[in-house]
C-alpha cells in the first residue's frame, strides 16, 4: 500500500453534483494514488410520490454505474434517500445513517455540497453532514472543503453570508476535457447552452476559477476545516 495513500469521500446529493463541483480533483485524486469513495445520498428508486417508474431508476442506476467506472471509484455507497424529501425527514435519522456510512468509510478528506446552494436537498444534506464531522466525533477525518454546483449554488441569495467565497483551487487543467466526458453521461442534466449545466458553462467557470489561480483550469472550494 502506498503509504502517502488518503481516504477521499466525495459526497453527492443527487448524482452529478459531484462531478460539477470536483469531477477533476475526483480524478487527481484518484491518478495520485488515493483511495476515492462516492457517498450518494438520494435517490429516485420507489420514490413516495410515483414521479418516476421503473424504467427511469434502472436509467439512472446504469448512469451511475458508468460514471463509476470513469472515475475508477473504489467504492460507491447510495443510500437512496427519497430525492427532493430531505427537508420533510428527521434530521436526526439523516445524520444517524450518515454517519455510519463515515465509519465504515474513514476518510481522511471530505468534498461535500455548499451549505446555502438553492435546492433544499442540498442545506438539509449540509447541515446533516457536517453535523457528522465534529472532529470529536470523527477524529480521522483531517480535511473539509465544500464546493460549488452550477445551477445550485449561484442562485443562493446574493448577500455576504450566502456567497461562495472559495479560499482553496485546485489546478485541473489535465483533467478538464474528461470531467466534460464524465458530464455528458448525464443526459437529463446537461443543459442546451449558455444555461448553467451547459458543458461550455461548466468549462467556462472552470476557466474563470483557473484565473483566479494563474492555471488554465481550476475547481474553487471553500476550506472548512484541517486538521495539520
Amino acid at each position: 500500500m502506498n503509504k502517502d495513500m488518503k481516504k477521499v469521500l466525495f459526497v453527492a446529493v443527487h448524482p452529478d453534483d459531484e462531478t460539477l463541483g470536483c469531477g477533476g480533483t475526483i480524478l487527481k485524486h484518484k491518478k495520485a494514488g488515493d483511495e476515492i469513495t462516492w457517498l450518494i445520498l438520494t435517490g429516485i428508486r420507489n420514490h413516495p410520490s410515483g414521479r418516476w417508474n421503473e424504467n427511469a431508476a434502472n436509467g439512472r442506476d446504469m448512469i451511475v454505474n458508468q460514471v463509476a467506472k470513469e472515475y475508477q471509484f473504489d467504492k460507491v455507497v447510495d443510500l437512496g434517500i427519497p430525492t427532493t424529501m430531505l427537508d420533510r425527514m428527521d434530521l436526526g435519522a439523516i445524520v444517524t445513517l450518515i454517519g455510519e456510512k463515515l465509519d465504515e468509510i474513514r476518510p481522511e478528506i471530505v468534498y461535500m455540497m455548499y451549505q446555502n446552494d438553492v435546492h433544499s436537498d442540498h442545506r438539509v444534506a449540509f447541515s446533516a453532514v457536517y453535523s457528522c464531522l465534529k472532529s470529536f466525533r470523527r477524529p480521522y477525518v483531517k480535511r473539509v472543503l465544500m464546493f460549488e454546483a452550477l445551477s445550485e449554488t449561484e442562485f443562493a441569495v446574493s448577500s455576504p453570508a450566502n456567497s461562495f467565497v472559495p479560499n482553496v483551487f485546485i489546478d485541473i487543467t489535465d483533467y478538464m476535457e474528461q470531467k466534460l466526458h464524465i458530464m455528458s453521461l448525464f443526459k437529463n442534466e446537461v443543459m442546451e447552452s449558455p444555461y448553467p449545466r451547459s458543458l461550455s458553462s461548466i468549462k467556462a467557470l472552470g476557466r474563470y476559477r483557473g484565473s483566479r489561480a494563474g492555471v488554465e483550469y481550476a475547481e474553487a472550494f471553500i476550506l472548512l476545516y484541517e486538521q495539520l
